[in-house]
């Protein structure tokens, strides 16, 4: 019988939890914590019903192997950019605590679909955290990225504007908090199994930059962690997990090849490609006006920092909602990516700009 999960977290009894984005990296990690952790229920919403067949299928089966087998385990699929299906499925739901690690994420991918990713990751933010709201929840976690911090792409606009959506909302009995952290090992789509289809084909292994470097922790860790500052965070407040060093891709992408029993450079060629739209060579874990201030866990810190924006927040959602949304008498703002980069350049004057939009 596989062995339990050490808690990472002291749930109640009768805790109830959600989790958006399920069936990614994160948000399944968090569900097998969750479960051997003493959840009662767990939700686990997404919008592709594949990924989350796949984790709940995989739960059931640790049921099964007597991990957390008196909880109940109910598939949501649905879409966060739905103002009023958020609302209602989370007035039925009634979830005690939500984390919310449903985005967007794939850089390139979101700077050639800036609408869709606004539109996902600002507004499915939004809506989930009023419907929250509206539905009693006491305690909601956003997972953000280091590509918020100064952020060059579209993408990590979004998650600033996410992250001071949720650190904005003021409601009584509701605590909202931030976790921010670097990239996770093997995640889906990421660069280590990328590299290993690449070394497995022999070759090349494509890099973007030969002074590249990412942070990096793995899933389990950074799960953990997002439950420990989940539990005993400070509403109002970005925590940001300890990353160590950041770790070259260069360095990475070597030690990949020595690991299969090639020699870099020689058997398995190395390729620099150019860094892609919104990337850049190196992450930092906060910003210039954002001071890391150490907490009773050694894993993580809180920062101290100034709102952004200027209390324009709800200025800039206003003006980016007919971008996203149609709206017949500003039709002509529909779907307009030029106008929604002026505004995300409002936003993040260091926001790149593309030479030429996709034809769609």
């Amino acid at each position: 019988m596989r062995s339990r999960r050490r808690r990472s977290w002291a749930l109640r009894a009768t805790t109830t939890v959600l989790i958006t984005g399920a069936g990614g990296s994160i948000g399944s990690e968090l569900a097998r914590q969750l479960l051997s952790g003493g959840a009662e229920r767990l939700y686990l919403f997404d919008h592709g019903e594949n990924s989350v067949y796949d984790i709940e299928k995989e739960l059931r089966i640790l049921q099964e192997e007597g991990v957390g087998e008196q909880a109940t385990i109910v598939p949501v699929i649905g879409e966060l950019q739905d103002a009023e299906y958020v609302r209602f499925i989370l007035s039925r739901l009634k979830a005690d605590v939500i984390f919310h690690c449903a985005a967007h994420k794939h850089v390139p991918l979101v700077e050639a679909n800036p609408v869709e990713a606004v539109k996902n990751n600002v507004f499915g933010t939004r809506h989930l955290v009023e419907g929250a709201i509206h539905a009693g929840t006491s305690r909601f976690v956003l997972i953000s990225t280091d590509k918020a911090v100064d952020p060059i792409s579209v993408y990590g606009v979004t998650k600033m504007l996410a992250e001071e959506i949720v650190l904005h909302q003021r409601a009584p009995g509701f605590s909202s908090m931030v976790v921010r952290f670097g990239n996770v090992l093997a995640s889906t789509g990421s660069i280590v199994p990328l590299f290993t289809k690449q070394i497995l084909k022999g070759g090349p292994v494509t890099i973007t930059h030969e002074k590249a470097q990412r942070f990096f922790m793995t899933i389990p860790e950074a799960s953990s962690l997002v439950l420990k500052a989940g539990g005993v965070g400070t509403s109002g407040t970005i925590y940001v997990l300890d990353m160590g060093e950041p770790i070259g891709i260069k360095d990475l992408a070597e030690q990949m090849i020595r690991f299969y029993g090639f020699v870099p450079d020689t058997e398995i060629p190395i390729k620099y490609i150019g860094l892609r739209p919104g990337e850049k060579i190196t992450e930092r874990l906060w910003a210039e006006d954002e001071r890391p201030v150490p907490t009773e866990h050694p894993r993580f810190m809180r920062l101290e920092r100034n709102p952004r924006f200027n209390g324009a927040l709800e200025r800039i959602l206003t003006d980016l909602k007919p971008v996203c949304y149609f709206d017949g008498e500003r039709s002509e703002a529909f779907r307009n990516r030029k106008l929604l980069r002026e505004i995300l350049q409002g936003c993040s004057p260091s926001l790149e700009v593309p030479e030429h939009e996709p034809k769609y």
